[in-house]
């Protein structure tokens, strides 16, 4: 005779289960990043190709360390940027245009949009372009949402704003200031071909420089090559994601 062993579950357990399944099933209106086909998080390529990003700034003294080593190493990265910020440091946004590396935009404030207004949203947006436009006579066409959290209202008015969400792969959490090291070794061990490498400028100090520094080293070791994120879009082409001038 085959025994059939059971299990006793909390009585609590199957009402829980039924909260889960109700949610997975009928509330799939919010996503963080990795798991929308409408956003971007990486391109599928053979090529070693890879885009480094860089949230949050412009910042008064880490952009520019991080400028210059992108400068030294021969390397463009996209800038995503909050419009507040700009507006406090406009010349170091005309610097990173200046110097070949892609705009985007990551909101005014760096706050969620979650459970806003649509017409906050759009003031979010249409804040941050116009900081930008006082700048540089062009509008970008890459969002990142502040936290990488969307749902579907930002995901409708970035499209009709003609914006495409932007996220990332690969994100070694630099903005928690771990050890130099731990940056480099977060970013080699998750690389492949299409990466969109997350990392931040908003705050000082960040191990964000000298980490990245190495990261380029050692990834040009391995062959990588360093594009922005609107080239890799067009190497496979998503979409053609070039400026919009006014």
């Amino acid at each position: 005779m085959r025994m059939v062993a059971t299990v006793k579950l909390p009585r609590y357990f199957g009402g829980v289960l039924a909260v889960i399944i109700g949610i997975i099933l009928f509330e799939p209106k919010l996503a963080l990043w990795g798991h929308d086909p409408r956003t971007i998080t990486q391109i599928s390529t053979a090529h070693k190709i890879i885009a480094l990003t860089i949230d949050d700034g412009p910042h008064y003294k880490t952009t520019p360390e991080i400028l210059a080593v992108l400068r030294e190493k021969n390397v463009h990265a996209t800038f995503f940027v909050l419009g507040a910020n700009v507006d406090e440091r406009p010349d170091i946004l005309a610097q990173e245009a200046a110097e070949g590396h892609e705009i985007a935009i990551h909101g005014y404030h760096h706050n969620s949009l979650l459970g806003i207004s649509q017409s906050r949203i759009k003031e979010e947006l249409s804040k941050t372009e116009e900081a930008i436009r006082k700048v540089l006579p062009l509008r970008p066409v890459l969002f990142r949402p502040p936290g990488g959290e969307y749902n579907d209202t930002v995901l409708t008015i970035a499209k009709e704003k003609g914006y495409s969400i932007v996220l990332w792969n690969i994100d070694p959490k630099d903005w928690t200031r771990p050890p130099v090291q731990a940056v480099r070794d977060n970013v080699l061990k998750s690389i492949a071909p299409g990466s969109i490498i997350l990392l931040h400028d908003g705050q000082y100090p960040l191990p964000t420089p000298k980490a990245l520094a190495l990261i380029i080293d050692q990834l040009r070791e391995q062959g990588y090559e360093f594009v922005t994120v609107s080239e890799l879009l067009q190497l496979q082409n998503i979409r053609p994601t070039l400026f919009r001038h006014y």
